[in-house]
């Protein structure tokens, strides 16, 4: 018996099953909607990468050698006493700057006074008897003529008057040098320079043996950097200086933050360090503000080649790949794309760019860490 013979013989049986084709389609028809509103609907954008961009632009372009460097005075001295007495005041201040002359101390002058007066007396006890064996001479020489006297007295007399001019002579020398000494008493400054710490106090006797010195002056004005440079770069800085170029220098401090003055390349030294491959140069600077301190440790720049209309980004536009160094660059749609470049040199907050980029163009500075080749960006302003 088939199902349509079932269905006539049960009236009721044919109501129930519509009604249950009718909820199944109709759940069918429930579940497939959401299925085909997520098939349907668009995948949401990606979101833009806020980033900060830095037109590429020309400048001036310094090349520069740098090297650790220590700086050192041009004259340093030992101040110490040429005479042997008793310190008796001391006039100058620790860590004062003094001129050539100035007043830095005095020894008890009263014994070489005496002395010389000691000796003022004695050239004049033998100038008057130089006077006298002169006067005796003239008389002498009178007097042989008529064989009053014989010509041994004569000759006798000229060597007593020679005898007292070495005397009067040695008396003058003696009075000379006691001079020297009183002077020496008055112990000034032989350069002007920085005092440094007192290294003998008032009531000391001193003499002139001493090693240690009364105190220690250090030319600030001008001052001296020595600093190195590898040995491949000592034709550049030869060719240069024989042709009378003057070589810039500029001083930065230990972390080369901060640039501390500018002077010029006074010279290069004679020899190469064997164990180092890298040679000595000194450059000068004025230092009016005194920024550089004898024995400071400083970073030093040699300035030896200007390179006009150069290219260049900042440098925290480079980034690095196995492939070399590279940069993003901004597209007018609002994407950035990998380009390879060619560094130069680094000047400051600026590095070159050899090739790879042209004047106007844009690179990202920050945020490029979450870039990628195509990627959208959103600019904003630096930080």
């Amino acid at each position: 018996m088939g199902v349509a013979s079932r269905l006539r013989r049960h009236p009721y049986a044919v109501g129930l099953f519509a009604l249950l084709i009718a909820v199944v389609g109709g759940g069918t028809l429930v579940l497939s909607r959401p299925w085909r509103s997520a098939a349907g609907a668009r995948a949401p954008a990606s979101p833009r990468i806020s980033v900060v961009a830095a037109p590429v632009r020309t400048r001036d372009v310094g090349v520069y050698l740098s090297g650790l460097g220590s700086v050192t005075p041009l004259n340093m001295v030992t101040v110490r006493s040429r005479v042997d007495g008793e310190l008796i005041a001391v006039h100058f201040q620790e860590g004062q700057i003094v001129r050539s002359g100035d007043l830095l101390a005095e020894i008890d002058p009263r014994p070489f006074q005496a002395q010389l007066t000691q000796f003022e007396g004695q050239l004049e006890r033998d100038q008057a008897l130089l006077d006298n064996a002169r006067l005796d001479l003239k008389r002498f020489q009178v007097l042989v003529t008529t064989d009053a006297v014989p010509r041994q007295q004569l000759d006798t007399q000229v060597s007593l008057v020679h005898q007292l001019e070495g005397t009067v002579k040695n008396d003058q020398g003696q009075i000379e040098a006691t001079k020297v000494q009183l002077v020496y008493c008055r112990i000034t400054s032989p350069m002007a320079g920085r005092v440094g710490l007192r290294l003998v106090d008032a009531g000391n006797i001193v003499h002139a043996t001493d090693t240690g010195g009364l105190v220690i002056i250090t030319q600030l004005q001008p001052i001296t950097v020595i600093f190195t440079i590898p040995e491949d770069s000592i034709p550049t800085v030869l060719q240069r200086l024989q042709r009378g170029v003057r070589l810039p220098v500029e001083a930065y401090d230990r972390e080369y933050r901060r640039k501390l003055t500018e002077g010029a390349l006074l010279t290069i030294d004679n020899q190469v360090d064997p164990t180092t491959g890298t040679v000595r140069l000194k450059a000068q600077f004025p230092n009016t503000d005194y920024r550089l301190f004898p024995s400071q440790f400083v970073n030093a720049r040699l300035l030896t080649e200007t390179r006009r209309g150069a290219t260049v980004v900042p440098t925290a536009a480079i980034q690095q790949s196995p492939r070399g160094s590279f940069v993003y660059a901004l597209r007018p749609d609002q994407t950035v794309g990998i380009r390879q470049v060619t560094v130069g040199v680094t000047d400051g907050d600026d590095v070159s760019i050899e090739r790879g980029l042209s004047v106007g163009e844009q690179v990202v500075v920050e945020g490029a860490e979450r870039l990628r080749d195509g990627a959208a960006i959103e600019l904003r302003k630096a930080s």
